[in-house]
């Protein structure tokens, strides 16, 4: 996993280490300016407002406390504090209970939702699970087509009925195959919308209710599909998603192709929402499950110099 992630985070990982070298050089570890370097790279690395004033705090008060020796030292501090706000409580990918585990998932349009369902059946097949997928997109062109190729490269069956059909309908088919079927895990896709669209919205309330009304407690998982390369605005359609429908978790997707990774952080540290995945790259086998301490060692060791910390300062 954490070949994946150095891999997958590659650009960011970059970004980063160019941005602290900035911030480091011309001046002590402990000087103003260094602070203020330190911030401003932290602010234009997603990490996001909340989130680098807690940082900077932390690293002031170290001083304060310490007498830094060297940079390296101050990066040791920085992704210990990193870490710590990432933090959350523990979340199983797949707690022990009732089954079928039925997972309702959510997005917007580009955002990497089919293909994150369709790794996360292969997944999910790899640990012994009988996953079954149900394609409630049933308005995009090719939906439904583009999810049956994705089931089949898993391994994983599919139920999914004729565009324009309603989306709550093949929800409850799924479900309900996934019941006849002894199926362990069943992932409902639904179609992209923005969370403005009032009338969307009110159409994967539907589809909770009807999936409730089939399976006791269900869905018992909402996860939330975010596109790591749109920055801040993941961090909002994260706020907004989450209190209109009860999002339990959140999966980054495309971190391979951005620079933008620290909205990771700023998400992960930021929200009550758990991160519990995060795709880094575009075969059926990237994605990990998300791991706050592994995520700041995969973003802060320069593997040029023995994948120490910081190395390439």
């Amino acid at each position: 996993m954490l070949e994946k992630l150095r891999r997958g985070l590659e650009k960011t990982r970059k970004s980063f280490l160019s941005g602290l070298v900035r911030a480091f050089s011309g001046e002590g570890v402990s000087g103003e300016r260094t602070m203020s370097r330190m911030e401003e790279f932290l602010l234009s690395s997603d990490v996001g407002i909340s989130t680098t004033e807690k940082l900077i705090e932390k690293l002031k008060l170290y001083l304060k406390e310490n007498r830094a020796e060297s940079d390296s030292e101050l990066l040791s501090v920085l992704r210990l504090e990193i870490s710590r706000l990432m933090e959350k409580r523990s979340v199983e990918s797949l707690p022990p209970g009732r089954r079928p585990h039925v997972i309702l998932v959510v997005g917007v349009n580009g955002s990497g939702k089919t293909t994150t369902i369709g790794k996360l059946a292969k997944l999910y097949a790899s640990k012994g699970e009988k996953v079954l997928v149900a394609c409630s997109d049933t308005f995009r062109a090719a939906a439904g087509e583009q999810m049956e190729i994705w089931a089949a490269r898993a391994g994983v069956e599919i139920v999914r009925q004729k565009p324009g059909a309603d989306p709550a309908s093949v929800a409850y088919d799924g479900a309900e195959a996934g019941l006849a079927r002894g199926s362990t895990v069943v992932l409902v896709d639904t179609a992209g919308r923005l969370h403005t669209k009032v009338n969307l919205m009110e159409e994967l309330r539907k589809i909770r209710k009807v999936l409730g009304k089939k399976i006791e407690g269900s869905p018992h998982e909402v996860l939330l599909v975010l596109d790591a390369s749109t920055g801040q605005n993941a961090l909002v359609q994260a706020r907004e998603f989450g209190s209109s429908l009860g999002v339990t978790g959140i999966v980054l997707t495309k971190l391979d192709g951005t620079a933008k990774g620290g909205v990771v952080v700023a998400i992960a540290s930021e929200l009550e929402i758990p991160v519990k995945y995060l795709g880094v790259g575009e075969s059926l086998e990237d994605i990990v499950e998300f791991d706050p301490a592994q995520f700041v060692e995969a973003l802060l060791c320069d593997e040029s110099a023995d994948r120490s910390p910081a190395g390439a300062l």
